[in-house]
């Protein structure tokens, strides 16, 4: 049977806290991976304990956004990591995402559409006109045409992507329930998978409190 994969928000700047998290997340029932972001990398210890972690699905969320040279020499520049997906941002243009994946090798180049704390409110402040919809369709055709290897979307719009980029899609904005946080356009879990996801990322639903208990709260949630 298929396992359902997840990555884990190491959302901290805590060592200690994410050894916790990594030590009581495990479950052979599902495939774990973890996803660290700016907090956890940017923080002091970060750098020195991702580099020692081994056997573990690692995705560095670090969303480059930036000219195609930065972009490139920032994935040179963590390559000793030995992290398996890496992210940046779709609008970062066709040939900042080119020159990325070119110097890539095996980290999977994963396309960022637009964060799922944005709504079409939040985007026309921006001074986008498109709908969210739209905009992300548009930006999987990029994606695809830059032929990289995942995509990060709402699991709203994974049915949507899934018509142009045939690869790998990650979905955040995952809850339990109708609580948000700071996130706008959210699903739960299982349907996610529905909608076509290959990993969901998820983070406070576990992360506070107890973890395996936590854990086993999304197993039941899925097998329902």
């Amino acid at each position: 049977m298929k396992k359902n994969k997840i990555f884990i928000a190491c959302d901290s700047n805590s060592i200690s806290k994410v050894k916790k998290i990594i030590d009581n997340t495990q479950n052979p029932k599902i495939k774990v991976g973890y996803k660290f972001g700016l907090e956890f990398l940017n923080s002091k210890g970060g750098r020195p304990f991702l580099s020692k972690l081994k056997n573990k699905t690692i995705f560095a969320d670090l969303k480059l956004h930036d000219i195609p040279n930065t972009c490139a020499s920032a994935v040179k520049a963590i390559k000793d990591l030995k992290i398996n997906y890496l992210t940046i941002h779709i609008s970062s243009g066709l040939k900042a995402l080119k020159a990325t994946k070119k110097v890539s090798g095996k980290i999977k180049l994963t396309g960022v559409t637009i964060l799922t704390s944005l709504d079409n409110k939040a985007l026309k402040n921006i001074g986008f006109d498109k709908d969210i919809k739209k905009l992300v369709l548009h930006q999987a055709r990029l994606a695809n045409k830059a032929k990289l290897d995942a995509i990060v979307c709402s699991a709203q719009e994974v049915k949507l992507v899934k018509k142009v980029f045939k690869k790998e899609i990650i979905t955040p904005g995952i809850r339990f329930n109708s609580s948000s946080n700071d996130q706008k356009r959210v699903v739960t879990p299982k349907q996610a998978y529905k909608n076509g996801a290959d990993w969901i990322v998820i983070g406070r639903n576990v992360t506070k409190g107890n973890l395996k208990k936590n854990i086993q709260s999304l197993i039941n949630h899925l097998n329902q």
